[in-house]
């Protein structure tokens, strides 16, 4: 009934549809085995994708010629490019997305591909052979070949919802929980643990009084996030900010001993970044009010996502209170939020290229690591897509070192560090963030990829052939062109910088602060007619490099530093027991995550200083 799959990827949501795509093009025949094809790719949370340093990585994902930055363009609603008051490492482009048109639009992606089949089904387990993933068991007893496995199980596994003292299993509001592949994996010697995740209830955006609310619209200029050209909206949808307030907080309250956050029913670990509602005010208590963001859910709905407003307290307690919110006076609610606990597993149990130790070619990415959001699921899909592509033929893992990417930084911490808690990615979490901005990442990455051999990426690469000419030419004219005093001197005065009183050069001027290249164009008209044929990409580059040079310059030799650790590779076989001077809990945590190189062993968790000494001296150094 079916061939031989080179990857089976079980489960279709953000880290699945990623993997798929990664696998078949790289040239692997992928099954793609889900619950339910109408729910590909579904926003089960917020409607939206990007957002600080998650706006970074779906740049990334399309930079290594994944999906994600496409469909977000083609179906968002609103575009804004966050923190530009702050530096350009800061800056991060987030869309709000049209719910049921990003569903579609990456289905009719899936289906268009000539590697990837489907199979709709609970997958009930996976298929081992002397240590090595050979394919998937099925709710109705079928057995399907695979040379490769990726689970990406989302909060699926066991999953459990909770509402109020209501609790029943469910993976999503409406949808079943998966069975069976905890249970197997545990029995293999995996270990496993529960976290929780949350959403808010739904509201019905008719009955909503708008002109009490803040409005939030979009950017003007919608840059987005793919680089190569998509389909733009021709016009925006507002979101609006509300806040909550003491009444408002006094009837949670009343709900909390029914809470099952409260009460121990839910014993899985929360986002700490993103807690709910309750969760705010109980640990928060001094605040009188929470902001709220009321987001539409696409342009053929009148359905509002209340993002800030994460709750499992009873619905009627949820309904009470959002009622004495300004602007939901009139709400009607569509449905409540809850609470869902999951099963995960600790992905200190994975090599850095997703690979399980325990399972040869058996793939985990996403929630299934103890992660939270759309973003960073997508990439770990993508990276586990990749290398069980790689695996297959027998090809080295590819691995983004901390300094290539986000997703580098990302995977790092997961298989080094561990969480005991739903991971987020922060800029704060990359100390090489001035060289991973948004604007490079096809300069970091796209040569990647076409080195690896992804499908369909000429045209990328001459993209990126042309960008770096571009960038090069603005360079050099903006360090050749010389400014008059009459020229700039308004401007200088206007922001508190020092006149200056013969020609210079402007780039000179453009590295004071304060001062942009725009600001430049605006006094010198002639040059910025010049200037008009490059392109805003290539222009906010060369201003970013220029101004920002000597940041750049030292954290790429901090790079070049830590790279002599890195390219240090520790063999698979070193008995770290052998090794009389290591920390006792650095020989521990040696054993059990069998770090690839040193530069990976500098970064576990109670690994010290003196330890990398130690194995310094006996690899010879």
């Amino acid at each position: 009934m079916f061939p031989k799959y080179d990857v089976i990827v079980v489960g279709a949501g953000h880290a699945g549809c990623e993997a798929a795509v990664a696998a078949a093009n790289l040239g692997s025949k992928v099954l793609l085995a889900t619950m339910n094809m109408n729910t590909i790719a579904q926003m089960s949370c917020n409607p939206a994708m990007g957002g600080v340093a998650k706006g970074q990585i779906v740049r990334e994902i399309d930079a290594l010629g994944g999906y994600s930055g496409i469909v977000s363009d083609v179906s968002m609603v609103q575009f804004r490019m966050l923190n530009k008051s702050k530096g350009p490492a800061m800056w991060s482009p987030r869309t709000q997305n049209d719910r049921m048109m990003f569903a579609a639009e990456w289905r009719k992606m899936l289906e268009a591909h000539p590697n990837i089949d489907f199979w709709q089904e609970m997958v009930t387990g996976i298929i081992v052979k002397d240590g090595r993933c050979t394919g998937i068991k099925t709710g109705i007893g079928l057995e399907i070949e695979g040379r490769s496995v990726v689970l990406t199980n989302g909060t699926f596994l066991n999953g459990l919802i909770h509402i109020g003292e209501k609790q029943f299993g469910g993976g999503r509001a409406g949808e079943r929980a998966s069975k069976g592949i905890t249970e197997q994996l545990v029995e293999l010697g995996f270990e496993s643990g529960r976290m929780k995740t949350g959403t808010p209830p739904r509201i019905d955006g008719r009955s909503l009084d708008y002109s009490k609310m803040e409005i939030q619209p979009g950017d003007k200029k919608v840059s987005g996030f793919s680089f190569a050209e998509t389909k733009k909206p021709e016009s925006q949808m507002s979101c609006h900010i509300t806040y909550t307030n003491p009444e408002v907080h006094e009837l949670l309250k009343t709900g909390f001993e029914r809470s099952p956050m409260f009460n121990g029913r839910i014993r899985g670990l929360g986002p700490r970044y993103c807690p709910s509602i309750e969760d705010k005010i109980d640990r928060f208590s001094d605040r009188e009010r929470h902001q709220l963001f009321v987001e539409p859910e696409g342009w053929n709905t009148c359905e509002i996502y209340v993002n800030g407003f994460s709750s499992s307290l009873p619905e009627d307690v949820q309904y009470k209170a959002l009622k004495k919110v300004p602007g939901f006076e009139e709400m009607k609610m569509f449905r409540p939020g809850y609470a869902i606990e999951y099963d995960f597993f600790p992905p200190t149990q994975l090599d850095i290229s997703l690979e399980t130790k325990l399972v040869k070619r058996l793939f985990f990415a996403g929630q299934i690591n103890g992660t939270t959001g759309y973003e960073e699921a997508a990439c770990q899909g993508m990276m586990a897509g990749i290398n069980a592509h790689q695996s297959i033929n027998e090809e080295e893992p590819f691995i983004l070192k901390r300094s290539d990417a986000y997703i580098g930084v990302l995977i790092d911490d997961l298989v080094n560090k561990g969480t005991k808690e739903p991971y987020r990615m922060f800029t704060s979490r990359a100390e090489y963030r001035i060289l991973l901005r948004q604007d490079n990442a096809d300069i970091r990455l796209t040569p990647k990829a076409v080195a690896l051999g992804m499908t369909d990426m000429d045209e990328r690469m001459d993209r990126v052939n042309e960008k770096n000419l571009q960038v090069e030419e603005i360079q050099r004219k903006i360090r050749k062109t010389s400014i008059d005093p009459d020229s700039i001197n308004g401007f200088l005065e206007s922001i508190q910088s020092a006149p200056i009183r013969q020609k210079v050069k402007m780039d000179s001027i453009l590295l004071r602060p304060n001062v942009r290249l725009s600001n430049i164009f605006s006094c010198v008209p002639a040059f910025a007619e010049a200037m008009s044929k490059y392109d805003d990409e290539s222009l906010n580059l060369a201003e970013v490099t220029m101004k920002y040079s000597g940041y750049i310059k030292k954290e790429q030799e901090m790079v070049e530093k830590m790279n002599k650790l890195e390219n240090l590779v520790l063999r698979e076989e070193i008995a770290y027991d052998t090794i009389a001077s290591l920390s006792a809990e650095g020989r521990e945590k040696l054993k059990t995550i069998r770090p690839r190189t040193l530069g990976q062993a500098s970064r576990i968790s109670g690994v010290s200083p003196s330890d990398i000494s130690v194995l310094l001296v006996h690899m010879g150094r």
